[in-house]
């Protein structure tokens, strides 16, 4: 019977190769990661999550015309000169946190087939060791510790652990969704017992969804290797943990509740700008304020 594994996680891999076709012209030459949600790249804000949960090191999976990721991660001395001598510190704390938040390395991907491709980019850099694997159009807001509750949990059982929204029965046709059967740890932790990638919606094993926050086994990736193209001709992580189920290999979900956006959806993205600005100190006031106004003028 598979034990838990004792090897704390440190790494964790962010595929980030996509072509962000949702936000064209936007994206057409800036990466779809890189538009800001108020004054941070939705990248930065997954890189702190990953750093918040002790995971220091960090892969990006890119493509091409992804250089703009690897420059915003990296020092610029000479904004960072200017700045000082503004004697503008906050701006400058802001400008080298991206850089000093976790140890950024990365790694082409080289042709784009699929997420399941994208996670085996990233193989030698996370060695035997379990890891994680964040989404970018996936933000958890930071008040809600789901990262650090999946890691704890693969702690506890070994093998691989998947974050899970329950989206309603006629939304799931766009995600990944499970089948699960209790754990006896509560209604928030279920142990997975299969799973298939955008099932029709009268064959969907249930309304859980497979969101963007994987704590996976080193073992998915010789099964990545040989796994088929699946679904639209591309290499599935679903696919490859299916066989990780059929196998007899733990792996449970845990059913997210908290704070979700989805920066890849057009209007989930201006609802995250909305929400986290009117939600600080500096912007919130004035922002609720019009906000107020404009709703009153629009009824």
């Amino acid at each position: 019977m598979p034990t838990p594994s004792s090897r704390a996680i440190r790494k964790a891999v962010l595929p980030v190769a996509g072509l962000g076709t949702r936000f064209l012209p936007a994206t057409k030459a800036l990466p779809k990661e890189l538009l800001p949600v108020v004054d941070r790249p939705a990248l930065q804000y997954i890189v702190e999550e990953a750093a918040r949960a002790g995971l220091g090191e960090v892969l990006m999976v890119t493509g091409r015309n992804k250089a703009a990721i690897e420059d915003f991660f990296d020092r610029v001395p000479e904004l960072e000169d200017a700045l000082e001598k503004k004697g503008d510190a906050q701006r400058l704390d802001a400008v080298r946190s991206s850089t000093e938040v976790a140890q950024v390395h990365f790694v082409r991907q080289g042709e784009a087939r699929g997420l399941g491709h994208a996670v085996l980019q990233g193989a030698a850099f996370v060695g035997d060791e379990p890891f994680a694997v964040l989404l970018g159009d996936d933000m958890i807001d930071e008040r809600d510790h789901l990262l650090e509750q999946m890691i704890a949990v693969q702690a506890e059982h070994g093998g691989s652990v998947i974050a899970l929204l329950d989206v309603g029965r006629e939304n799931i046709d766009k995600y990944g969704a499970v089948a699960v059967e209790p754990s006896g740890q509560g209604d928030d932790v279920v142990r997975i017992t299969g799973l298939v990638e955008k099932p029709p919606v009268e064959e969907a094993p249930s309304s859980l969804a497979i969101i963007g926050r994987y704590v996976l086994a080193p073992e998915i990736f010789q099964v990545l290797r040989d796994t088929a193209p699946g679904r639209g001709g591309e290499i599935q992580l679903t696919d490859a943990l299916a066989t990780l189920v059929a196998r007899g290999e733990p792996v449970h979900g845990v059913v997210f509740s908290g704070r979700r956006y989805d920066t890849g959806d057009r209007l989930d993205y201006l609802k995250a700008v909305i929400r986290l600005a009117s939600e600080r100190d500096d912007l919130g006031p004035p922002l609720r304020a019009w906000l107020t106004e404009f709703v009153a003028e629009l009824s």
